[in-house]
């Protein structure tokens, strides 16, 4: 056995009877003498098993379970895989579970097209649409999101690494409006930003009953433009 795998902080964590990341239901094959601890450690990551472990985790919280009554320890074995194989892919339960809520989240966020401010605005915010009406339709994301939210720490590191790429997608559109004289290039980009995508989340997130039809993305981005595009001079004869 490799006593690399036990987490340093924890000397528990590692079965006695399995190093490997096959699921524990699968057979494998044991390598000749003085080559177990070599194919071991070149042996690439399991597809398989990520998803096994994922899929445990949703199975589990959509059962009831919370996130406080899980365990590295008891994910392992209901996936049916070792311990140790979990702490080679996440330090601990918190890195899983970030990785459970992008597994829900996974849809790439589009490219805007780069035709115009207001083009990509709607491109954008048409993407956020159709994630609200996912997320509305999706029993297991809804169970997921609320019970991440009454973890700050968890929460805040899926808004650090997920949403804020998000919004830095917005921010460049809004920069680069200003640059070519589509924006007013006075104005505040983290605001003006909120003024364009809080209208669209309010209704996706907190007003589950509000209306998310087709054209609501130009509607609203057609709506702040209105009121963000430079003013005309009026010049004196």
């Amino acid at each position: 056995m490799n006593g690399t795998d036990t987490p340093a902080h924890d000397g528990t964590d590692t079965p006695a009877h399995d190093g490997t990341d096959t699921p524990a239901h699968d057979s494998t094959t044991t390598p000749a003498p003085g080559t177990a601890h070599a194919a071991r450690r070149g042996r690439p990551r399991s597809a398989a098993v990520d998803t096994a472990v994922v899929e445990t985790v949703l199975r589990l919280l959509e059962q009831g379970v919370t996130i406080g009554e899980l365990s590295m320890e008891r994910i392992a074995r209901e996936a049916g895989v070792g311990k140790a194989a979990l702490y080679r892919r996440w330090a601990g339960k918190e890195e899983l579970m970030l990785d459970v809520l992008r597994s829900l989240d996974d849809v790439s966020q589009p490219e805007p097209p780069g035709v115009s401010v207001r083009d990509d605005l709607v491109v954008l915010l048409e993407f956020l649409r159709r994630r609200g009406l996912a997320k509305r339709s999706s029993a297991v994301l809804r169970t997921v999101v609320t019970q991440v939210k009454a973890h700050p720490r968890l929460w805040n590191e899926y808004h650090r690494t997920v949403v804020t790429a998000r919004r830095e997608a917005v921010f460049a559109v809004l920069r680069r409006g200003m640059a070519t004289g589509e924006v007013r290039s006075d104005l505040d980009v983290e605001l003006l930003a909120e003024l364009f995508v809080s209208p669209m989340l309010t209704r996706a997130l907190l007003h589950e009953w509000e209306d998310l039809s087709e054209g609501l993305a130009e509607r609203i981005v057609d709506t702040v433009l209105e009121g963000v595009r430079p003013r005309e001079r009026a010049f004196s004869g």
